[in-house]
């Protein structure tokens, strides 16, 4: 009895893994080929390149890409395998920090941005200024980069751990870093202010922007200022809605969990909510490129134009 249900329970894992490695293969592909294209754009339009606001998503973008391109494949492996191929201490320990830290890079560029675009659109005059511009455009974007580099290089790479605690049949050697295993208070101060934080600026920047955007409409011109202004605030909400459908779930059960009932969804958050955040760089791409109006033109422009030029038929 016992050999049947452990028979069956390998069976349902092997299939929910299948399943997750067609569903993230399936997506990858486009929205690696859509990134690529969106930096082509970016670099053949260097004028869309100097706004503000394109400058901080082109950022954004790129660390999506990295995460695309170069971390989501050892999760694509793994769930074609079901177990780590490279089944090492050393690998688990830098794939988790490879990972967490592209992870907490996008939330905290994402907290920026939804803090930035206020004052983008309210008091875009402040950015004409080159060392404002410096202060509070650049410098929390660097930042948004380094300190999670700093962080994960201490609480992974350098805090004293056997290595003896991954497992090699979990997806990102089952998130069994030494920390978060054994040192409750760094733990969830990681939880707490290196994804729950981000999460609660980028909720709280949004509906301000809203109360904002709402509160001041009457006082806008309805021309060309606003037209822009509106697209700013359509393009902060689809791509900041995304971030929050990718991570609540994941942060809700996080939460209760850390308050005492560890047990708390814990099968569903392991095979489910935590492959939801890979919505986030799945989808990107595509967000983006509905939102970007000039994007737009120019990709119909490099295929319809091609096809045109196909068709056209010598007498």
């Amino acid at each position: 009895m016992n050999d049947t249900v452990i028979e069956v329970f390998e069976n349902k894992k092997f299939l929910l893994h299948r399943a997750k490695f067609s569903i993230l293969i399936l997506l990858q592909i486009p929205a690696i080929t859509l990134s690529l294209l969106i930096f082509i754009f970016f670099t053949k339009h260097r004028n869309e390149l100097r706004a503000p606001h394109n400058q901080a998503l082109f950022i954004l973008l790129l660390a999506n890409f990295i995460q695309l391109a170069f971390a989501l494949p050892f999760s694509v492996n793994f769930y074609h395998h079901s177990y780590a191929t490279i089944a090492t201490p050393a690998f688990c320990t830098w794939l988790t920090f490879f990972e967490f830290g592209l992870y907490v890079i996008s939330e905290y560029l994402m907290a920026t941005i939804s803090i930035q675009r206020h004052m983008l659109i309210f008091h875009a005059h402040i950015l004409r200024v080159r060392w404002m511009r410096i202060v509070f455009h650049n410098l929390p974007l660097f930042l948004s980069f380094i300190y999670p580099v700093i962080f994960y290089s201490f609480a992974i790479l350098i805090y004293p751990c056997d290595g003896t605690q991954w497992d090699y049949t979990s997806n990102l050697c089952g998130f069994a870093d030494c920390y978060l295993l054994f040192d409750k208070v760094l733990g969830t101060f990681d939880w707490a202010f290196n994804n729950g934080l981000p999460m609660v600026v980028n909720a709280l920047a949004n509906i301000a922007l809203i109360i904002r955007v709402v509160r001041h409409k009457r006082r806008l011109q309805q021309g060309t200022t606003w037209r822009q202004q509106r697209r700013m605030t359509v393009q902060l909400l689809a791509i900041s809605s995304l971030y929050i459908i990718a991570w609540t779930p994941c942060l809700t059960v996080g939460v209760v969990q850390i308050l005492g009932y560890p047990a708390f969804f814990s099968q569903i958050q392991t095979d489910f909510f935590l492959d939801l955040i890979y919505v986030v760089c799945l989808f990107l791409p595509w967000v983006c490129v509905s939102l970007l109006p000039e994007l737009n033109r120019w990709m119909r422009g490099l295929f319809f134009h091609g096809q045109a030029r196909n068709s056209v038929v010598p007498n």
